[in-house]
Formats: C-alpha cells, structure tokens, sequence
C-alpha cells in the first residue's frame, strides 16, 4: 500500500511540473503566456529552448500516461483482494406455503 501512496505522490508532482512546462511553450499562433516577453525562451538560446520544452513535456507525459496505468492497475488489484468486496452467494428466500 506504501507504494500506491509513493507513486500517487510522484504522479502529482510529474503534473505539477507538466503544468508551467507546458504554459511556457511557445504556440503556433503565438498565443500562449510562451510569447509573453519571450524571457524563457532567451534562457535557453533563440530556437534551441523550444526543442527542449518539447522534449521535457515528451518524457514527462509518457511519465504521466505510464503513471497513471500503473497506479489505476494497482488499485483495482488492491481493491479486487479486499475482503470487503468478496462475492458472496445471493439470498434465496423460498415462497411461503400457504394452507390449504
């Protein structure tokens, strides 16, 4: 169970950095808060800081793909061997006999 809260909490924070990552990318209408001053882009060179922005959100969306198949298999798995959720045989209630 340790793991599924180890993993939850590594898939917040890939989403947490997914987030302003993907804010500063610049648009193909440069209409984005990318081509705001272009300050994040300077950083990393004219053209050279959107190939690194494309590959960051790459790998961190694979991350996030992954991550959340992995942690919506391992709580079905967890839920499935509860000992809450067993099937359990229905309840058959015989009809009444009436006298005649």
């Amino acid at each position: 169970m340790i793991i599924v809260g180890l993993l939850t909490a590594l898939f917040v924070f890939v989403c947490l950095l997914m987030i302003p990552l993907i804010l500063l990318q610049k648009g193909k209408g440069s209409m984005g808060l990318g081509s705001m001053g272009g300050s994040a882009q300077m950083l990393f060179g004219g053209a050279g800081g959107q190939d690194l922005f494309q590959k960051m959100t790459w790998i961190l969306g694979a991350l996030f793909m992954g991550g959340s198949l992995l942690i919506s298999i391992m709580k079905t798995h967890h839920y499935s061997s509860s000992r809450y959720l067993t099937k359990q045989q229905p309840i058959v209630q015989e009809a009444p006999v009436l006298p005649e």
